[in-house]
């Protein structure tokens, strides 16, 4: 190791610094470390001094006085770190143009936003590592930031990599039919807006959270990690640390929320790895809530100009939408941070058919934090645009929302086609959820209770959305960019000698019950309680390769390659009772953790007797029966690049138009998601997600000054969604099975998020409809709604 943090050559013991420390067993004593005869405990502590400005040249670090802090270990600074670990770039290759700087884990000589990791302390406690950071002496020459992204390529912005002469990440532009005809065509009508929306993020229950354990002995590096995508982080550490990838271990048990906050590359958290395999022992890293704030990706920062032709019988004649998206100052690595205004472009007006669709992306660098991939990556967006759009031209045309939707959706048996964006849709059912949510929200009574509630003055809305939902991808969508991101997943089922199933797969469990949707497929496919079915998932040192779970992927394929997995194993058992019983294979079934007659029921033999078989006595079986008891299958989609949820949402609101306070009165939310396999999982998913889009909507935002400050780091500041502003959410269903897999499950996860943002917007606007306002910037708060009325 060069520079001057401590080296040590074997786990407990210091040897030297390459700046010595006067006095260094007086500095450590009491310090649990071994200096002489000192020792030091085995875990120890990160803590990261972060950059104040958005956009600035580091002068000077000064760590000597860190250094010398009492419980230090090491201190590193970007160009120390370096040294260390390799940069990354957060392109894919298949988003042709898309180009990002290399990102170090710790800057090194600028820093491009503010909470960027600029040096690490490592110190036997927290709190000594963050005494020491405050002891960093930084000189920074500020740089002038490039904050909105509208100015952002304007010909005098600040640049934010020279390299490129401009602010412009990507640009993409998507056209099917003549725009300009349709547009032009006789009697339609035109309408265009501006639609806002404000970045936010995560706010997970857990923030990020790392432990990284380096034994030298192997050159093995395990990381402890609250995150998504394990063996996605056995690549990307194995890259940059240079260490084999076989030699990585990650483990990524139960995670307190993740919504993909958790599923991208933070520079602090490889830095941490690079500290455990440095100084030969466990690191730990946990991030405070305004590091969370300031570092966990942000999400949804877009401009969209949009406008829409509507003939005068409602067809939708053409939609254009020009998408500009603010990133922050790289791609994200490795999945990168055009892929939301990539779905942007390809999803909005999905549900619907059209004459032209015409659409242009640009994601734009600028002095904030990172924006990527959260939760329903570019639905909200894609939805609130083409539905608000519609509603605004159906005002327009006199139309009733429902029926412009029923006139403009595609028909159900029109399946499998394209849409307007070309994509592949297949297995949809857009006419049947909007019947069935007029039906569970009784559409026509709140009608009458919204107009009963204008004759008191009181301002009331309805909204409506159609819409899709991407899951299950194949590898279409990240394999064929180069990102080590499996899209197919493993599941393994094992069955012991006490009779039990043991199952592990690659999907990861953040809280939304993937445990438990994979023991009820195995325990139903085998045939034994689930009581009796133990699950393991998160450690790639056991569990087969795979994805983890992003893009409500969970059930779809890692439920699809557990039922696989399932199959082959109760084919294995039956084969081998066949051959006990002296009975035909296919007379048999195992029912209740018992093999037994599959016409009467009738039990032959106790699973635990079947293994017990196998495992102890195996000479009792013939020589030409070698049973292994476990059966391992894997699962991707082949034929199309995603298969697509879809589903229809309505919210009611009431607006004080004194106040401009939003309440929402009852929201609803009709989803086909293929295959429901666990009626209350995915009824309490479909409510989380609507939470979340709710939260969107009224009351996150992360706010940014001029000079690119974040003005809202705390709880006390950043506006999330409680119990006491939650409506009632009724959920109910449609089901139409995906052909793509046997079990027929499509992703559940994010329709609320994707949906509901765009619901409230149009309720929202409903509402102020007959006061001749109108609002289209979110989160939609009181002021904004005040500034729509003209009474501020």
């Amino acid at each position: 190791m060069t520079g001057p943090a401590t080296i040590f050559d074997r786990p407990n013991r210091y040897i030297g610094k390459a700046e010595p420390r006067a006095d260094a067993a007086r500095l450590l004593a009491g310090r649990g470390r071994y200096v002489d005869d000192i020792q030091l405990p085995r875990m120890v502590h990160a803590a990261f001094l972060r950059s104040p400005h958005a956009h600035a040249r580091i002068v000077s670090l000064d760590v000597a006085e860190a250094r010398a802090m009492p419980g230090v270990l090491a201190v590193w600074t970007g160009a120390e770190m370096a040294a260390h670990v390799t940069p990354w770039v957060g392109v894919l290759t298949h988003l042709a143009g898309l180009r990002s700087a290399p990102q170090h884990a710790l800057a090194v000589d600028v820093v491009r936003w503010q909470g960027e990791p600029v040096a690490m302390v490592v110190a036997a406690t927290r709190a000594e590592a963050e005494d020491a950071v405050e002891r960093i002496e930084a000189e920074y020459e500020p740089i002038p930031a490039a904050v909105r992204m509208e100015e952002a390529l304007l010909p005098d912005a600040p640049v934010i990599h020279p390299e490129f002469g401009s602010n412009l990440a990507w640009e993409r532009r998507v056209e099917t039919g003549d725009m300009a005809a349709a547009m032009a065509a006789p009697g339609v009508t035109v309408v265009e807006r501006t639609f806002r929306f404000g970045r936010h993020t995560g706010v997970t229950l857990e923030p990020r959270a790392t432990v990284m354990e380096y034994d030298p002995a192997e050159d093995r590096l395990t990381m402890h990690y609250s995150g998504q995508a394990p063996h996605m982080m056995q690549v990307i550490l194995s890259r940059h640390l240079g260490i084999p990838e076989e030699n990585i271990r990650i483990v990524a048990n139960d995670v307190g929320g993740s919504f993909g906050i958790k599923i991208h590359t933070y520079g602090d958290e490889i830095a941490v790895g690079a500290a455990a395999r440095l100084l030969r022992r466990p690191v730990k890293f946990v991030a405070d809530r305004m590091e969370s704030f300031q570092t966990d990706i942000h999400a949804r920062d877009h401009v969209v100009t949009g406008r829409i032709g509507l003939h005068p019988d409602g067809r939708i004649a053409g939609l254009e939408i020009d998408d500009l998206t603010g990133i922050g100052p790289f791609s994200m690595y490795p999945r990168t941070s055009a892929i939301e205004c990539n779905q942007v472009l390809n999803l909005t007006g999905a549900p619907y058919r059209m004459e032209a669709y015409r659409a242009r992306g640009r994601v734009v660098f600028q002095n904030k934090n990172l924006m990527c991939q959260y939760r329903a990556v570019g639905h909200p967006i894609a939805m609130a645009v083409a539905d608000g759009l519609l509603d605004e031209a159906a005002r327009a045309a006199g139309m009733d929302p429902v029926v412009i939707r029923q006139r403009n959706l595609i028909a159900d048996d029109a399946y499998p086609m394209t849409s307007a964006s070309g994509m592949k849709l297949d297995d949809l059912s857009h006419q049947k959820t909007l019947a069935k949510l007029v039906e569970v929200m009784g559409y026509d009574a709140l009608r009458a209770d919204q107009a009963a509630a204008r004759a008191r003055g009181v301002h009331r809305g309805i909204g409506i959305l159609s819409m899709v939902e991407v899951t299950n991808p194949s590898p279409m969508f990240y394999g064929v960019g180069g990102a080590p991101i499996a899209s197919q997943d493993g599941a393994t089922v094992r069955l012991d000698a006490g009779g039990a199933l043991h199952i592990s797969s690659s999907v990861t469990e953040q809280g939304q019950g993937t445990n438990a949707i994979l023991a009820q497929i195995a325990a139903g496919v085998f045939g034994v309680d689930i009581g009796r079915v133990k699950v393991t998932t998160g450690d790639t040192a056991t569990v087969p390769y795979g994805g983890g779970t992003w893009a409500s992927r969970g059930a779809g394929i890692g439920g699809e390659a557990m039922l696989l997995a399932a199959h082959a194993l109760k084919e294995q058992v039956l084969a081998v009772a066949g051959v006990m019983l002296q009975a035909g294979v296919e007379s048999l079934d195992i029912r209740e953790g018992r093999v037994v007659d599959a016409a009467t029921g009738a039990e032959r033999m106790g699973l635990a007797d079947l293994a017990r078989t196998v495992y102890y006595r195996g000479n009792e079986l013939p020589a030409d029966l070698a049973p292994e008891l476990v059966a391992t299958r894997h699962y991707r989609v082949t034929d199309m690049p995603f298969v697509f949820t879809n589903g229809a949402m309505a919210a009611y609101v009431e607006v004080d138009t004194d106040t401009g306070f939003i309440k929402v009165l009852g929201f609803w939310a009709v989803e086909d998601c293929g295959r429901v396999i666990n009626p209350m999982l995915v009824d309490e998913q479909v409510r989380g997600g609507v939470v979340q889009g709710i939260g969107g909507a009224l009351y996150e935002e992360c706010l940014y000054d001029d000079e690119g400050q974040l003005l809202n780091t705390t709880m006390a500041d950043y506006l999330v969604p409680m119990a006491a502003e939650m409506p009632d959410i009724v959920v109910a269903h449609v089901e139409t099975p995906t052909k793509t897999s046997v079990l027929g499950a499509k992703g559940a996860g994010e329709a609320g998020t994707g949906g509901a943002p765009g619901a409230i917007l149009n309720a929202v606007n409903d509402a102020l409809a007959p006061l001749g306002a109108s609002v289209w910037q979110m989160p939609i708060t009181p002021e904004r709604v005040l500034r729509a009325l003209g009474t501020i």
